[in-house]
This record gives structure tokens, sequence and C-alpha cells, in this order.
């Protein structure tokens, strides 16, 4: 079954509307997308934190261009057929750099880009200390270019603030409201953990009228709900940026481990995929048979 990427875009503004909140795992490759896809999940999340990880080995620094981010969201878009909610950083420019970073998200078959306001290059929000961000109006403009570049209307524009760290809730709902005024689908108020993250998440959704969506891996009372429960409190959309590159990194350290002290891996292959697993993640069979129908078509 082939599913344009309007189709998926569609299939992603249906499944926020639901109630229950909708848990997007995060990736940063094609394999993990694929993962996602088979355990069942409806949405996936690339970070680019990953990407920064696997395609770089550096740390969210900004250091991923536009052309690095969105050629890799390409292949993972190809190759799953649910929606795929993007990291665009801070658009990687003014407003016509930001044009171009919706355009291109938009041609690679990505469902859905957040776009921040820090000041670029940007660095991962979850980094100690308090991220510095563009000027109010400056801000507002940059969503104003990201909604006017879509041509797709189904395409979402997720605003993201990480205002709150230096200026506090108050003026991270203020800008969030302004992004919603110039038209962003849904908002992301970035949040570092903290005891209160409940009634935080609550008054976010009380003032904002849009979907809101949250970043699971900030820890806190939040991380210990289910998607019924996350609903309730406002939150549309749960991404769980972390889940790939630490588990992957988590399973490859301890198997490296092994290999240095035991220097084979036979005793291993129990914490391991077979060939078969690994070729099922692929869907092997089905390329398969699509190539001997091919072949034995009569003519």
């Amino acid at each position: 079954m082939n599913i344009t990427p309007q189709q998926k875009r569609q299939k992603l503004r249906q499944l926020i509307t639901g109630d229950v909140t909708l848990i997007a795992p995060g990736i940063y490759d094609a394999y993990g997308a694929r993962m996602v896809q088979n355990a069942g999940f409806q949405a996936v999340y690339m970070t680019g934190n990953g990407v920064s990880a696997s395609l770089l080995g550096i740390p969210d620094i900004g250091q991923v261009d536009l052309t690095l981010i969105s050629d890799h969201a390409r292949r993972i878009a190809a190759c799953i057929e649910i929606p795929l909610i993007c990291d665009a950083d801070t658009g990687y420019g003014g407003v016509l750099n930001i044009k171009r970073t919706v355009m291109e998200f938009e041609a690679a078959g990505v469902a859905a880009i957040h776009i921040e306001d820090q000041t670029f290059p940007k660095q991962c929000a979850q980094f100690e200390g308090a991220r510095t961000v563009l000027p109010f109006d400056t801000a507002v403009a940059h969503m104003r270019a990201a909604v006017a570049a879509k041509s797709d209307a189904d395409f979402m524009i997720i605003a993201r603030t990480d205002s709150v760290g230096a200026f506090g809730l108050d003026e991270g709902i203020r800008r969030a409201k302004a992004f919603i005024a110039a038209g962003a689908d849904a908002v992301f108020v970035e949040l570092k953990p903290h005891p209160d993250a409940v009634k935080i998440i609550q008054r976010i959704k009380q003032e904002l009228d849009a979907p809101c969506l949250y970043n699971v891996d900030v820890g806190g009372p939040v991380s210990a709900l289910k998607a019924s429960e996350m609903k309730s409190l406002g939150i549309d959309i749960a991404i769980h940026p972390s889940l790939a590159r630490g588990v992957f990194g988590f399973a490859m350290h301890a198997a490296l481990e092994h290999l240095q002290e035991k220097q084979l891996l036979g005793s291993y292959t129990d914490h391991m995929f077979t060939s078969s697993q690994y070729n099922q993640v692929l869907g092997l069979d089905d390329v398969q048979k699509w190539e001997e129908q091919i072949i034995s078509t009569k003519k």
C-alpha cells in the first residue's frame, strides 16, 4: 500500500484530535523508523539531537544544516507509511531560510516540523542553563514565514519556544499565543524537569487554543503517565526523543563490552536480532515477493 505524503499529513491531524495522546517514539534513522512502525505506533519523531550524533558524531550544538537533515528525513519518510514529525531546529536562518526549510521538508514527504525561537546556532534545550532566544517580534516573523511558505495546507508547522528557561512561563505562553495567531498548527513550549510539571502543562493548555506537544524525556511526573492520562492534561502529542539513541546506545555499549571481555559474540546472541528478525524489520519478504511478481508477469 502506497500512502502519499498528503495522506500521512491528514492522518496526523486526525490522530491529534483523538481521545488518547499520540505517542511518537524518537528515532534518528530509517531502521529505527521501521521498527517504530512495525511495533504498531501511529507516528514517529526524528530527533535533531540523534541525527547530529548519528551523522556527525557530535552533540546537538547546531551543526546539522538544512540539506543534511532534510535529505535524511526524505529517506526516512519514504520507507514508512506513518506520519514523520521532524525537528527543524531554528529553521536555519532568517525568514528566507525558513521559507526554504519548509519547502524542503514538504518535498521530503514529512508530515510536520517544529521550528524553535532560539538564536542560531542553537543548542539542545536539555543542556545546563537557559537558551538564548530571538527577540519576540523576530520570533513571530519567523513563524509567519514558516506558515506562509506552506504549499500543502495539511503540512503541520509546530511552533516551539525555548524562552521559559530564561524568561519564565508567562513569556513562553505569550510567545505561543503569538505563534498561534501567526498561523502555527500546534505549539511546543519547551520545559525543564519540574515537580509541578503537571500543573504547568495544564495551565499551558488552558491558555492556548491549539494542539500541544510535550517532550516526555524531560522526566518528572509526566513521564510516569500513560497516553490516556496525558490527554486529560492537554498533551496532544508526546515525543520521546531519546528512545532510539538511548536504547541503541545502551545495547551497543553492552555488546561491545562483552566482545572486548570475551573476545567473541557467540554467548551474546540471546541479546541480538537473528538475521531473520533483522530482515523482517526491513520487509525483505515483501521486497522479494514484489520482485518475483514483476519478473514472473507474462507479457
